[in-house]
């Protein structure tokens, strides 16, 4: 319409961030002049808490990820021979994973805490609730087990705005069916480690390196390869009128409900990246990753029903904030 300055919206088919490949960005900036500035930009990987309303996402964890390997001995040698002579490089490993986090208690160290924004206890207080509500049906655990905490708000804060260590995989370490009465030559690990959505992922990387290689015991050898940092992500607040343009579309597929909004404990690095290259760009994030979706698991899946409620809304959606003036 002549004379009517419509928003600007980026539309960006991303199928590449699962495999870590580097060549979005550089294909955004080739295409910078053509993209210009837009007023807003919709992020559909994020998740869903439940399958019941609309869900923004308003935080997302970011992360450092490596791969860390400790080496003793020059070789394999039997451990009634030199148990107490050559270093074992899994208790070592241990050690050094110490520094980072209480394996007691899994409380990461204070170096890598942020302060956390005005609206995240009052989000955790109402997401609290919800959680009381649904968590045991979320995630099954072998009788017995119990969760991380009691305390529903402290887990979701620890959830979302809280660093959190898993190793998510191990090298070096035979069957434990087929092992022998062996002191091995090295043992390695994948370090994965979640990160408030406010901190800098490479000032975090830089922390954990060092603490990681400094006055390590016995002198042991460290090598740290496949340093991966991607910093987190926070929304910005949203405009009146773009709220009850949400409301609206919620309201209309989910049976009268509001959308809502929570944080992740998830990353996706590359809305941090998108912020950087479009710093006045309202981002919005929302998405499938609901109960039992199982992301990056061998049975992965999305819920059918909740995905086309999704679309509906999101073409509500598209259509008012196009015509919002």
């Amino acid at each position: 319409m002549q004379g009517v300055a419509h928003p600007r919206i980026a539309l960006v088919l991303e199928t590449e961030e699962e495999s870590g490949s580097p060549n979005l960005i550089p294909l955004l900036n080739i295409a910078k002049d053509y993209i210009g500035s837009p007023d807003y930009l919709f992020c559909l990987d994020s998740g869903a808490f439940d399958y019941n309303q609309l869900w923004l996402t308003s935080s997302l964890r970011g992360i450092t990820l490596c791969d860390i390997t400790v080496k003793g001995g020059a070789g394999a040698y039997h451990s009634g021979e030199v148990g107490g002579i050559v270093p074992e490089t899994f208790r070592v490993l241990r050690n050094l994973l110490d520094r980072i986090d209480d394996s007691r208690t899994g409380k990461v160290i204070p170096e890598l805490e942020t302060e956390m924004p005005a609206y995240a206890l009052p989000e955790a207080k109402r997401m609290a609730k919800l959680m009381e509500a649904d968590l045991a049906d979320k995630y099954k655990l072998e009788p017995g087990v119990k969760f991380c905490s009691e305390d529903m708000e402290k887990m979701y804060l620890d959830n979302t705005w809280k660093a959190n260590l898993s190793i998510t995989g191990a090298g070096g370490l035979p069957f434990y069916e087929t092992a022998g009465n062996v002191v091995r030559k090295s043992t390695s690990c994948r370090f994965s480690c979640r990160l408030p959505p406010n901190m800098d992922a490479n000032v975090a990387g830089k922390i954990v390196r060092e603490k990681l290689t400094t006055d390590v015991p016995h002198n042991c050898v460290v090598e740290i390869v496949g340093d991966h940092n991607g910093t987190g992500w926070c929304m910005k607040d949203p405009a009146p009128w773009f709220q009850e343009t949400m409301h609206s579309a919620a309201r209309h597929f989910f049976d009268g409900k509001d959308y809502g909004s929570y944080g992740m404990g998830g990353s996706i690095p590359f809305l941090a990246q998108l912020g950087g290259l479009y710093p006045n760009t309202f981002i919005v994030a929302l998405g499938l990753l609901g109960p039992q979706s199982n992301a990056h698991a061998p049975n992965e899946c999305i819920n059918l029903a909740y995905a086309k409620k999704l679309t509906q809304c999101m073409s509500h959606i598209l259509v008012d904030v196009g015509a919002h003036k």
